[in-house]
């Protein structure tokens, strides 16, 4: 599993609001039997927009979307098994925005 990979949210119960989580577990701990996921929210389904420090915005197939910080979980590593594509582009936001949620520096 590669750092910042998302998968698609097969848990039926979250996944029309949260359609992807993003893995952002270093694959250092690759031998554990979870991972820490970030879920990602379509901007359309927002009433509200989130604030840009804990919740940095990204392009999925021309849809924008929202890492939701705040709402970081774990999963077992038997549920991240289709990756859509990685968000390693965007490293620096997803860890400021971890560190934001953190410290709030």
């Amino acid at each position: 599993m590669a750092h910042f990979d998302y998968y698609a949210n097969t848990d039926k119960d979250t996944n029309t609001t949260y359609p992807f989580i993003v893995d952002v577990q270093d694959a250092l701990l690759d031998g554990l039997n979870s991972r820490v996921v970030i879920p990602l929210t379509s901007l359309f389904n927002l009433e509200k927009s989130y604030p840009k420090n804990p919740c940095p915005e990204n392009t999925i197939e021309g849809k924008k979307y929202s890492l939701l910080t705040h709402q970081m979980a774990r999963v077992s590593t038997r549920t991240l098994n289709n990756c859509e594509g990685s968000l390693a582009h965007i490293r620096n936001e997803i860890i400021s925005a971890i560190d934001f949620l953190i410290t709030a520096i």
